[in-house]
């Protein structure tokens, strides 16, 4: 037995550093043990986690989905990581812990390329789930991508669709996100409060309107309110979680999925949309996206500087917490330092 640190949330929204005895050894053939570096914090669906809205997350319990670490041990089925490898996984906000690689739900675990700054790595994950909008999507080189919510999925996604050839359109109320998405190369970030978002993908695509849409902000009201954006067999992609009860004319809004002159197509774009793994049977996988975005990332194409906005120790996760749920001007991109 080995004693280390982890975040612990014993109640809805409170979290503190504890320590406990956890077994290192090796129980399957897929398993690896791994020393945590740096571990992301994602601002939706952990904070939902803490807040005691997901289903999935029971308190009390450890959150946290996204961390990268050096490989300890591995077991005897484990061929592609060797011992002292780093690797961004889909680990807990913990000091050690262990990873079947062959789970479907949880195996994720994929070398770090050298050259990548490591804290920067820990930002594989939200970029992952960036890129299953556009894995779900149809956008082409020329076509008009619009864009609601700016967080850091939001960005990322908007990054994305500008290498894969989309024009983008991207809305956000928060001015710090703006700012963010401006230094990461996204052109002309507005407020949907006071730009006429209707007129600004008109002239973005030359007269029409948005070919695809992809909500970020998780807000049926906003996913409503932008249907009028999506052209004649326009896609919907959501990208962020609804979570907020919303009432709404529903007969209403489904007329845009159905009649002339929407014709729309709702998606879906949870990550485990696609499967986990790389096999020579599918085109995608998860892991084959987390290798693509940290190659783009090394080469200063995904840009993540931007978005980081704290390095935090352990200690501070309960400030981390309430900064990214209560301060979204500030708090945009949170990594614990486990070495501090």
């Amino acid at each position: 037995m080995i004693i280390r640190k982890k975040i612990w949330v014993p109640e809805v929204n409170v979290a503190q550093v504890v320590t406990d005895e956890f077994d290192e050894i090796l129980s399957g053939p897929g398993e690896v043990l791994i020393h945590t570096h740096f571990s992301h914090i994602s601002a939706g669906t952990e904070l939902a986690c803490i807040a005691g809205q997901e289903s999935f997350f029971t308190i009390p319990d450890t959150p946290g989905y996204t961390a990268v670490g050096e490989v300890l041990k591995k077991g005897a089925e484990v061929e592609d990581l060797e011992v002292g490898d780093l690797v961004y996984t889909y680990g807990p906000h913990a000091e050690f812990f262990k990873i079947d690689v062959t789970d479907r739900w949880h195996g994720v675990c994929v070398k770090i390329p050298e050259g990548l700054d490591p804290a920067l790595a820990a930002f594989t994950h939200m970029a992952g789930i960036a890129m299953t909008s556009l894995r779900s999507s149809g956008i082409e080189l020329g076509d008009t991508v619009l864009i609601t919510g700016l967080g850091a999925i939001g960005n990322l996604a908007a990054q994305l669709a500008q290498l894969q050839g989309g024009q983008v359109v991207a809305s956000d109320p928060v001015a710090h996100r703006r700012e963010a998405a401006r230094a990461c190369g996204i052109e002309d970030p507005v407020d949907p409060h006071t730009a006429d978002l209707k007129a600004l993908v008109e002239e973005r695509s030359g007269g029409g309107l948005a070919t695809t849409y992809i909500d970020a902000s998780g807000l049926a009201a906003v996913v409503e309110q932008s249907l009028e954006l999506v052209s004649l067999y326009g896609e919907v992609i959501l990208l962020g979680s609804p979570r907020a009860p919303y009432e709404t004319n529903l007969t209403s809004m489904l007329q845009h999925f159905h009649n002339l002159p929407w014709s729309h197509t709702l998606k879906g774009a949870l990550e485990f949309t696609w499967p986990t793994h790389q096999t020579e049977f599918v085109k995608h996988s998860i892991e084959r996206n987390a290798r693509l975005i940290m190659e783009l990332m090394k080469k200063n194409r995904l840009l993540i500087e931007p978005l980081f906005s704290h390095k935090i120790s352990p200690a501070e996760i309960q400030s981390a917490y309430d900064g990214l749920r209560d301060q979204p001007e500030t708090y945009l991109g949170v990594v614990i330092d486990w070495g501090l």
